[in-house]
Formats: structure tokens, C-alpha cells, sequence
């Protein structure tokens, strides 16, 4: 069956980097476009960023354009999330997404930006 399994989260102090990592398994991972989402404590979820199934192309929303990074490893079914520059705004549970007949996600990973 199809699993996404995120992991890499933690504490940061303000202005620190975390790599975000993502498992996936069950389903022919290089042939899909992949998201991360975020959702902080009271806010609904929302689009980071997503990347073409080859990584060739992304795209990022505004709030992080310029301090994250997304890329993907096809050959070991692996996606990533490279977070510079952290904020507190960025705390939230990070999750990743894939369209694979309908929405699959993640258990999520916890990202707290704090000093």
C-alpha cells in the first residue's frame, strides 16, 4: 500500500536549517509530482512547495521562496525538504503529499522554530 513516512523534524533556534526527509513506498514514485504541506497549531493546512516527478521544475509559496529547498531522489524514493533562513512562523507539523488516485499523506513531522 501506498506510505509516506516523514522525518528530520525538530527544535531550531531562529535563523537554523532542518532537513526534512520523506519515505515513500507502494507506488512507482518516479513517475509523480510531489507537495509539502504544512500546518501550524490553529491555522488550516497549506501548499510549501511541490516538485515535477523528474525534479526538474518547483515551485515554492511566497512565505519561504528563497529559503527552501525541495528535491527528490527517484532512485531511492526519497523527497526532500532543505529549510534555511528558519522563523517561528515556520513552526508547524510538516507533511508530505502525493496524488496517487486520491490525496496520501504522511504521519507528519514537527518543526518548532524557537529560541
Amino acid at each position: 500500500q501506498v506510505q509516506l513516512v516523514e522525518s528530520g523534524g525538530g527544535l531550531v533556534q531562529p535563523g537554523g536549517s532542518l532537513r526534512l526527509s520523506c519515505a515513500a513506498s507502494g507506488f512507482r514514485f518516479s513517475r509523480y509530482a510531489m507537495k509539502w504541506y504544512r500546518q501550524a497549531p490553529g491555522k488550516e493546512r497549506e501548499l510549501v512547495g511541490d516538485i515535477t516527478s523528474t525534479g526538474a521544475s518547483t515551485n515554492y509559496a511566497d512565505s519561504v521562496k528563497g529559503r527552501f529547498t525541495i528535491s527528490r531522489d527517484n532512485a531511492a524514493n526519497m523527497l526532500y525538504l532543505q529549510m534555511n533562513s528558519l522563523k517561528p512562523e515556520d513552526t508547524a507539523v510538516y507533511y508530505c503529499n502525493a496524488l496517487v488516485g486520491y490525496n496520501r499523506w504522511g504521519q507528519g513531522t514537527q518543526v518548532t522554530v524557537s529560541s
